[in-house]
């Protein structure tokens, strides 16, 4: 029996590896096990309240960034296929009135701060004057038109018709590298929050 052990030896041959079917079902077990923890974790953290849901505490660096990052890609995912008018001078004269009534209380502009009451906010609102460099006209559309959950930005699409918010957006988009006197020449005075052009009756 020696023997036969030292022939298997000198030809090479070596005992059986890991079965392929036993690791894919341990890799498939331990997901699931992990995925199973996690839905619990998740469960204890919705009903116990352990998460602090008030807008006296900033959100985590790892929370700011699933937001944020999953904010940016929805719109664009829904805005890609957007077309925006021809911008014309009326389109900003009509989108600043717009703006100052609806939008500055949270966005603040070329030298106006947003109220006061909007840094409480959380999220904070973006100054407008400067964010909107990093967006196209029709993503600022679809978020004026559509609004954002779980932020505090409502959907004027179901006040407000297609025209008046391209105007909002035309607008929004020049406010980079406006100066304050343009700004406040632009659409008057600011008014109440609601008024506006272009609202629905």
């Amino acid at each position: 029996m020696n023997d036969s052990k030292s022939d298997d030896t000198r030809n090479g041959a070596a005992s059986p590896g890991p079965n392929p079917k036993s690791l894919g079902l341990g890799v498939a077990l331990g997901a699931a096990g992990a995925t199973a923890l996690a839905a619990v974790v998740g469960l204890g953290v919705v009903y116990t309240g352990a998460y602090n849901v008030a807008a006296t505490e900033e959100h985590t660096s790892l929370g700011h960034w699933a937001l944020d990052t999953s904010f940016r890609n929805s719109v664009k995912a829904r805005a890609d296929s957007l077309t925006p008018p021809e911008i014309t001078p009326q389109m900003l004269e009509a989108g600043a009135a717009s703006y100052k009534a609806m939008c500055a209380h949270c966005h603040g502009g070329p030298g106006v701060e947003r109220a006061d009451w909007a840094g409480g906010m959380r999220p904070r609102p973006p100054h407008l004057a400067e964010a909107a460099a990093h967006w196209e006209t029709r993503d600022v559309f679809w978020i004026a038109k559509h609004g954002v959950k779980m932020t505090g930005m409502p959907a004027f699409g179901v006040t407000h018709d297609d025209e008046a918010l391209w105007s909002v957006a035309a607008f929004v988009k020049a406010l980079p590298g406006m100066t304050p006197d343009r700004y406040g020449a632009l659409g008057g005075q600011a008014g109440h929050h609601g008024d506006g052009e272009g609202q629905r009756p």
